[in-house]
């Protein structure tokens, strides 16, 4: 087989909304002694996706990014120094999400080595990756599925596993909304022996809940004081592990829900920044329950590796809502903004 020496890559020359993706054609950097090529099959999206090209990003973003950070593909090349015992042509992997987070907790080093941000990420057909960055895909996967898991499942895993109380079976969790690292986080759970708690606004994609192995669902239109529900489900203890995404709009009801010695997971600020006054009342309240508070950046390569061990044990599937084509990105991104998707949002990349 002949290598190609051009791809096709989305670039965001201004970061000033979603029409700016805009495709364009690049050389393909010569291999250095520890790199592959990758065959790019599949992207998934994350709301970070959304931060990036629109300038909203919370972290370093370079000028001129090629977007997106997770995907799945195949080698078709390999560097002079690339371990053949290890690595062949037409494995297929996935890379962490921080191609130099290895192992062990964030740094900054490692944070700003993070794909479609700091570092040129994977929306393009072909990408250049350093070996100590890659994960092997779960054979039960499809391209599509394992494309979903450096991002939002990781995140998930990180937040049940990754911390000082890591996650036992029998223990409860409370998982805020159905998007990637939510439902992640539910599947996780559930496949660890957890008791599930999901809360949305929508009756339909609690009903998806359900079938993923929630064991209750809280619906916070119609019962917006959800952490006094789950006071009730758990007869006044509390749940021991919330995957937090609100941030400071949900951040006193989830103080309120978690129980002694509990651990709150902190992943996303959907439920808006804005709100210091409501969470005045917090480190009061963590104080008198000795909660545990941490934030999650992703996870390393070896925490990426572990999860898959579970997915694989397990043979879960992740959840796509919808595969778009590569040459749709923009209307991809238009859906993800859109909030209406339970689960992942995929690009296809590569046509065979």
């Amino acid at each position: 087989m002949s290598l190609p020496h051009i791809t096709r890559e989305y670039r965001i020359p201004k970061p000033t909304g979603i029409h700016n993706l805009t495709l364009t054609s690049a050389p393909i950097p010569a291999l250095k002694g520890s790199e592959v090529l990758i065959k790019v099959h599949a992207v998934s999206l994350q709301y970070r996706d959304l931060n990036v090209v629109t300038d909203t990003y919370p972290q370093w973003q370079k000028e001129n990014p090629v977007p997106g950070s997770d995907c799945a593909g195949e080698i078709v090349a390999l560097g002079a120094d690339v371990s053949r015992a290890h690595w062949g042509i037409g494995d297929r992997v996935s890379s962490a999400f921080g191609i130099q987070h290895v192992f062990g907790e964030a740094t900054e080093e490692k944070k700003n080595s993070g794909l479609g941000g700091p570092v040129d990420g994977v929306l393009t057909e072909y990408k250049v990756l350093p070996e100590h960055a890659l994960v092997r895909v779960p054979e039960h996967l499809s391209y599509e599925e394992a494309a979903t898991l450096p991002c939002a499942a990781v995140t998930a895993y990180n937040a049940l596993m990754g911390g000082p109380n890591p996650l036992k079976g029998g223990d409860v969790v409370l998982v805020q909304g159905t998007g990637g690292v939510s439902i992640f986080g539910l599947q996780l759970a559930a496949a660890s022996g957890a008791t599930v708690i999901v809360t949305s606004s929508s009756d339909e994609k609690l009903k998806l809940a359900k079938k993923l192995g929630a064991t209750h669902t809280v619906n916070y239109k119609t019962t917006p004081n959800w952490d006094e529900e789950a006071l009730k489900i758990t007869g006044g203890v509390g749940v021991d592990h919330i995957l937090e995404v609100g941030g400071p709009g949900t951040l006193m009801q989830s103080a309120n829900a978690i129980s002694y010695g509990g651990t709150i997971s902190i992943i996303g600020y959907l439920a808006g920044q804005d709100r210091g006054d409501a969470v005045a009342a917090l480190p009061i309240k963590m104080l008198s329950k000795a909660i545990v508070m941490r934030g999650i950046i992703i996870g390393s390569r070896v925490l990426y590796e572990n999860m898959n061990r579970l997915i694989s044990a397990v043979k879960m599937h992740p959840v796509i809502d919808r595969v778009f084509a590569f040459e749709d990105l923009r209307q991809a991104y238009e859906y993800l903004e859109s909030q209406k998707h339970v689960g992942k949002i995929v690009v296809k990349v590569s046509k065979d």
